[in-house]
């Protein structure tokens, strides 16, 4: 993207996207904002002051953003999601606006020009890159698709605010020691954050707790909340820049502060604890990430946060609707919102609250307004993913919402029995709240009945709902239900994180496919270049070298950038069966002990993984990991042919390392629990073959980039469910395959724990006694079988180079541009608004 787009504000120094503009921007945000000269800046004071000369660009923008969508009156989808993670943003903005070379100039000008003046090196760009911390505020999946969607909605000129907490402490820092993992806080905002700004004039007051009061007027009933407990809402905006375009739009995260600072009549008489005690516990509402809900305490916290949110959200939107409008007639013409997953679903019952009890609206067209409103995205096939809460703690919390969720269910189930008349039992198990002695309110079906669309994130999750945990709501709504297979953007996971791949396929094909993914079909003919070919291999085994340099430098372990690299990174759950991954390794270390010329193809496996504080076996896995890792890597006898790595503290940033110098991606959940992945779409756009099971959009690509393209096993979703209803015994594969009971006897033994023998029986009770329930022992032997034709496959190199590169043609489907597009037409409504810095409207 050239300059000439922006010439009118190339001479504003705040607006100007040369070499020469930003190179004088630079400076001044140095001296004028962070109050730093050459004798006192440090790394990250250029990363700060960058960020500023990047954030007044995107500022010219977003603010021509906010007035064109308002003056328009467009359409906004307002994306309500628990979790964005976001990772870094430096490099994503200077991408987006084309200013990327214009910096590397400016930094490398200045050097020359100061170098015999400076006191402290300037560093170059690639340093103070590196500068930036994670913005975590995610946990995996999820919360990075959030982010991959507002850089798609930006791309597309979409208009669109995403809603989100402002936690102090996004995901835990991961340390290892002695093989454990330990959790230490993440303090992202320790030296403030250069891209958000303070709204405190759009503070909104969220409450809690109290009773409520019914009265008779003017024939109807008037319902008061009264006598509750309050925390402020205090909005922090951050621009999201779209690649190529004018368009930033919002992301708008809430911090939690307290309604007062202090007691000041406890604080007069020495209670000094007592007198910010409700300060405290107001503001641990955004302390952290995903408390421990193992716990009361951790639980109630949760439901605190979940409220908190929508309830400072929907505010935030009927203050926006309401500039315009005396009526609420077009609210669903004007308001999109997205449910991202069941966290944000008490979003419904508020929005009923604010409809009736303030603004007056009928219940029977409030509840119009809202349906048409809210869309549902669920995210998993696990029936205890999906939330519930107490009824109790609504009862405490927020009474009134509990009353409007009875009021929902009870016309509800009305529904469900005229349109099933004499089925009592679809009654019981379609209710939003399930009956017990801790009755519940059942957040899935909340979502459910509150939106006028349901939607899965892979053709097979979709499927699976449509016939399992939803069949009796799809066979009430059939229409509500369809499928948005998940994406990623190509920006960040192609041409942000692989930079020399990225130049190769734009040197031979142009760069439309940076806005358009579907253009990288015009890389299949190349596969059969052999010149083509050697380029491709020599990027991917570069790399290979960056990454083994960094593995070497952060964990003192050598390994060999020519072995294979074997990568499963993601969040750590049973049913990704990272364990499975292992007892392969376990698997190929026994082999090797016995002949080590046996290993044609030496391996590196790569491992990366955050376990959730609480999660015992997963966090029990991790150890097994490294312990095997320790025995492995250590062992002489098996000639290096073996690494074992566990990274820690994965993340963003480490991943964009990880997917460009991958060989192999591990997806190879249980059939039937991956509601998607994105991970796998990653992995093969950056040129990994896949291994993998038919599960979530596996299935897809192997759709896209044909069957031989891709390394498939294990039993089919059906399969799994036909072999648990027959009495799926797991001790029947222990026993009649004489390797897989090698495996599992040397972890038993203690060999890889001889100071805790036992340290590790839990896993194996959990495989042999526990009924295996992700079926690691039914699928091992095709797995093992699986791999062998991958390391066969790998040592030619020209067919695997081959299929390397139809992965990266064929991955146009899974751009989240497809993804977003898909949204807007078909559940939101929306049209692009693009943006004209010189639109007359403007002025």
């Amino acid at each position: 993207m050239g300059d000439s787009k922006f010439s009118g504000r190339e001479l504003n120094e705040r607006t100007g996207l040369s070499t020469r503009m930003v190179k004088k921007s630079f400076l001044e945000h140095l001296k004028f904002s962070l109050a730093k000269d050459r004798y006192t800046w440090t790394p990250h004071d250029c990363y700060k002051a960058l960020a500023l000369v990047v954030r007044d660009r995107l500022v010219d923008r977003w603010i021509a953003t906010q007035q064109t969508h308002h003056k328009r009156s467009a359409k906004r989808v307002y994306y309500l999601s628990l979790e964005y993670l976001m990772g870094r943003s430096l490099a994503s903005n200077l991408l987006n606006l084309g200013i990327y070379d214009h910096c590397i100039e400016a930094l490398e000008e200045l050097k020359s020009e100061l170098e015999p003046r400076l006191h402290t090196d300037l560093p170059e760009l690639a340093d103070v890159l590196e500068q930036e911390p994670d913005a975590g505020l995610g946990n995996g999946g999820l919360g990075r698709l959030a982010a991959c969607f507002l850089d798609s909605l930006a791309t597309l000129d979409l208009p669109a605010i995403g809603y989100g907490i402002r936690y102090e402490f996004g995901i835990f820092q991961q340390e290892i020691r002695n093989g454990y993992q330990i959790e230490k806080p993440e303090e992202w905002l320790r030296y403030g954050n250069p891209w958000e700004i303070e709204r405190a004039e759009r503070t909104v007051t969220v409450r809690f707790g109290g009773r409520t009061v019914h009265r008779q007027v003017d024939g109807g009933v008037q319902v008061d909340w009264i006598d509750t407990q309050t925390v402020l809402g205090v909005p922090y905006d951050t621009p999201i820049a779209g690649y190529g375009t004018n368009t930033v739009n919002t992301l708008r995260l809430w911090h939690a502060r307290a309604s007062e600072e202090f007691d000041l009549d406890l604080f007069n008489y020495g209670d000094y604890i007592r007198a910010v005690e409700d300060k405290t516990l107001s503001e641990s509402i955004s302390k952290v990430l995903y408390p421990n809900d193992k716990i009361a305490v951790g639980k109630e916290l949760r439901f605190k946060q979940q409220y908190f949110f929508v309830s400072c959200s929907l505010q935030d939107i009927l203050r926006r609707y309401k500039t315009d409008h005396t009526t609420f007639d077009e609210f669903p013409d004007k308001v999109a919102i997205q449910l991202n997953d069941t966290h944000p679903a008490l979003a419904i019952p508020e929005l009923m609250r604010l409809l009736v009890d303030l603004e007056g609206v009928p219940w029977k067209k409030a509840w119009e307004i809202c349906t048409r409103t809210f869309g549902y995205t669920n995210h998993t096939l696990l029936p205890e993913a999906l939330e519930r809460w107490a009824v109790e703690m609504f009862e405490r919390l927020l009474p009134r919402h509990l009353e409007i969720i009875y009021e929902i269910n009870q016309q509800f189930l009305r529904q469900v029995l005229m349109g099933f008349p004499r089925q009592m039992d679809r009654l019981k198990r379609m209710s939003l709240i399930e009956e017990g002695a801790d009755r519940q309110v059942r957040m899935a079906y909340l979502a459910m009945a509150g939106s006028h669309s349901v939607n899965g994130v892979a053709e097979l999750h979709t499927r699976l709902l449509k016939q399992g945990l939803m069949r009796d709501f799809h066979e009430m709504w059939p229409d509500k239900f369809n499928n948005k297979t998940n994406g990623v953007t190509q920006r960040r996971w192609l041409l942000q994180c692989n930079p020399r791949l990225s130049r190769l396929i734009t040197q031979h094909i142009g760069d439309g496919w940076v806005t358009e993914l579907t253009g990288l079909e015009k890389l299949a003919p190349l596969a059969e270049d052999a010149g083509f070919r050697q380029v491709f291999g020599e990027i991917k085994l570069q790399n290979k070298r960056d990454l083994s340099n960094y593995i070497n430098k952060t964990m003192g372990l050598k390994i060999d950038p020519h072995s294979l690299f074997d990568v499963q990174i993601k969040r750590l759950h049973e049913y990704k069966r990272q364990l499975l991954n292992l007892l392969h390794v376990v698997a190929l270390y026994l082999q090797a002990k016995q002949d080590p010329d046996s290993i044609e193809v030496p391996r590196t496996f790569i491992f990366g993984a955050k376990a959730a504080p609480g999660y015992e076996m997963a966090k029990l896995v991790i150890k097994l990991i490294n312990s095997v890792a320790d025995v492995v890597n250590e062992d002489p006898a098996i000639g290096g042919k073996l690494r074992v790595v566990f990274l820690p503290n994965y993340r963003v940033s480490l991943a964009e390392r990880i997917f460009p110098a991958s060989d192999l991606s591990e997806q190879i959940s249980t059939a039937g629990k991956e509601a998607s992945g994105t991970g796998n779409m990653k992995f093969a756009l950056n040129g990994a073959l896949t291994i993998g099971t038919l599960d979530g959009a596996n299935i897809e690509i192997r759709e896209e980039v044909g069957a031989d393209n891709i390394f498939i096993f294990g039993l089919t979703a059906e399969e799994v469910v036909a072999t648990k209803a027959g009495g799926y015994n797991p001790k029947r594969f222990y026993e009649s395959q004489p390797f897989l009971r090698e495996v599992i006897d040397l972890i038993a033994s203690g060999f890889f724990s001889h100071l805790e023998p036992e340290l590790f029986r839990p896993i194996i009770d959990s495989l042999l006694h526990g009924g295996d329930p992700y079926m690691l022992m039914a699928d091992f032997q095709a797995y093992v079988e699986c791999q062998r034709l991958v390391s066969q496959t790998y040592l030619d190199r020209e067919t695997w180079t081959r299929m390397a590169i139809l992965n990266v043609a064929r991955m146009g489907k899974f751009s989240s541009d497809r993804t977003i597009r898909q949204y807007a037409e078909e559940i939101w409504g929306l049209k692009p608004v693009p943006i004209d810095l010189d639109d007359p409207i403007l002025a």
